[in-house]
């Protein structure tokens, strides 16, 4: 999703980089040769004074600054855990996905009854366009279901045509109130595109789901009741439903070999009657050009309806004469499995749910901690969870091998550029003063940090690392001029405060839009938006107040140890 970003970015920089090293000094030459003066305009003139007033404060109360500075740092990375976490945002589609799951036994007439009353249901909300229901199947029949199964495409009304100030989610909670007032019908809300994700991703419509793997129908079945029930207390879970195996009534019909050897009845012609009676038997064909059409036998429906008629069914013996199906045989209504979902090749059960009204980490974590610590599972039982959740681990995962590999290359990219390990090292050093803007920015937006907002904190450590670079060079630079320390400091920071400011400035208004971008399409791109514009703000302040005496620390700390090895030496 954001390698787009990555390389319009990198060749972007690549680019800028031929061009400065190539035709900007040819246009210097050619613009630069005359009378040039350099003119300062009122903006530029107030971050100077504003910038060297603040300066001239925390050079002269170092120790309260780097103080205020570092409680700052660490408030702001220990806040850091309470900003929940997800893996994106979820994308408005202008669209609902309604699943709703009827009682395994409905036939088809009765689920179509219940989808007429869903869609009026449905159609009731002013903010609904138009719902659209399919049963069973999907028409290219890759997703195979049960009379039982419907689906709804909500489409809803642009949202300057809502007449009501609610969200989404409150649409939704409203919509779910309304359907679940019918009991035994297990619902799910998500929206056509990311429904799709979800189930490629689970292996079930679900946006989050535990799968419960075992070989026992029964005891899997036994273990997601628990786990519903667990579920069930966790704040922030909705549409909680078991995708049940067992479920499908069936009668049962389990031969006698020791009744059937009393009466003389073998057991291909009682297989012969069961089968003729009740799923019927081909006889001949009917052939209709070059279409050939089977034609089966079978006998009336009152014979075969229910548990009663079957067991009046007459048996051949091999005497000539005929018994009940019911003195051979134990004939019972009993619950078998509907489907058998199996993953890793081997069957489970799964719990779906969503989440709503909170974040996805938060309430994540909670669930598996009540679920390990109230639910006890048997011997060859395990659970897992999949979904969205699966997506954000990857993405962690990939992440924290990522991200550690690059600056490491920075680290020696830097160390080739100063030639020593301290300039490079107080290079890095700037990068959390990126981080208190960027956590703060999501604090005061009530931003979940999302891998979109993870993306917008490496864009900022590039931003910080090249202010970084700018002011330890002129520092260097006013050094071999022979300036003092604390001047060269000084006159460093008043150099490239039009630089540094510029920088943030040109990158935050260009930000803006995104940030403040409420269209459909714009949740994923807002965390990234609002993290740099909010980490741009607290990186030039501290990069050019803070920054400046960190470094005046290390290079006074380095030119002592240099004069105590000049003195030992003499």
């Amino acid at each position: 999703m954001f390698s787009p970003l990555a390389w319009t970015l990198s060749f972007a920089l690549l680019g800028a980089l031929l061009f400065t090293l190539t035709l900007v000094p040819v246009l210097s030459s050619i613009l630069l040769n005359k009378n040039v003066r350099e003119k300062n305009n009122p903006i530029v003139n107030f971050f100077n004074r504003t910038v060297n007033k603040a300066f001239n404060f925390t050079t002269a109360h170092k120790k309260l600054s780097l103080l205020t500075a570092s409680l700052i740092i660490s408030i702001s990375l220990f806040s850091f855990k309470f900003l929940g976490s997800e893996f994106l945002p979820t994308l408005n589609e202008g669209a609902l996905w309604v699943t709703a799951e009827l009682p395994m036994s409905y036939s088809l007439t009765e689920t179509r009854k219940m989808t007429e009353v869903f869609r009026r249901e449905l159609r009731n909300f002013d903010e609904v366009s138009r719902v659209l229901s399919q049963i069973g199947r999907s028409n290219d029949g890759t997703d195979p279901n049960g009379f039982y199964f419907t689906q709804f495409q909500v489409d809803l009304k642009p949202k300057k045509e809502w007449h009501r100030k609610i969200t989404q989610e409150q649409l939704i909670n409203e919509m779910n109130k309304k359907l679940d007032q019918y009991p035994g019908i297990v619902l799910n809300f998500s929206q056509p595109i990311i429904d799709n994700v979800a189930e490629a991703v689970a292996g079930f419509k679900a946006s989050f789901g535990i799968k419960i793997f075992g070989n026992n129908l029964e005891d899997i079945d036994r273990i997601a009741d628990s786990v519903y029930q667990v579920m069930k207390t966790v704040p922030g879970v909705k549409d909680l439903g078991v995708l049940r195996n067992l479920g499908q009534p069936e009668i049962s019909i389990l031969l006698s070999e020791q009744k059937m050897a009393l009466y003389g009845v073998t057991i291909a012609d009682a297989n012969a009657v069961i089968e003729t009676a009740i799923g019927g038997k081909s006889a001949s064909y009917f052939y209709q050009g070059e279409m050939k059409f089977p034609i089966r036998i079978r006998y009336p429906e009152e014979y075969r309806n229910n548990e009663y008629a079957m067991s009046k069914l007459r048996v051949p013996t091999l005497h000539g004469s005929t018994v009940p199906l019911k003195e051979i045989a134990e004939i019972k209504t009993v619950t078998g499995p509907a489907f058998i979902y199996r993953d890793k090749n081997t069957r489970f059960i799964a719990i779906k749910f969503s989440i709503r009204e909170r974040d996805m980490g938060s309430t994540i974590a909670d669930a598996q901690q009540r679920v390990k610590e109230q639910v006890k599972l048997g011997k060859g039982l395990n659970i897992e969870w999949s979904g969205e959740f699966e997506n954000q681990v990857r993405a962690q995962q990939k992440l924290s091998q990522v991200v550690p590999i690059v600056l490491v290359m920075i680290f020696i990219l830097l160390f080739i550029t100063f030639g020593n390990a301290v300039d490079a090292g107080l290079v890095l050093l700037n990068v959390p003063f990126a981080l208190i803007g960027g956590i703060l920015a999501l604090h005061i937006t009530g931003t979940v940090f999302s891998i979109s907002a993870g993306i917008g904190f490496i864009a900022l450590f590039g931003i910080c690392i090249q202010n970084g670079v700018i002011l330890i060079s002129v520092f260097k630079q006013n050094l071999h001029q022979k300036l003092s320390l604390p001047q060269a400091i000084r006159d460093g920071v008043n150099a490239r405060i039009r630089p540094v400011v510029m920088t943030a400035l040109m990158a935050a208004i260009g930000l803006l839009p995104a940030a403040i971008s409420t269209g459909i399409g714009s949740e994923t791109q807002k965390p990234l938006a609002i993290v740099v514009i909010g980490g741009l703000i607290s990186s030039t302040i501290l990069t050019l107040l803070i920054f400046p005496l960190v470094v005046e620390i290390f290079y006074k700390r380095a030119h002592q140890r240099k004069q105590k090895r000049t003195i030992s030496l003499t």
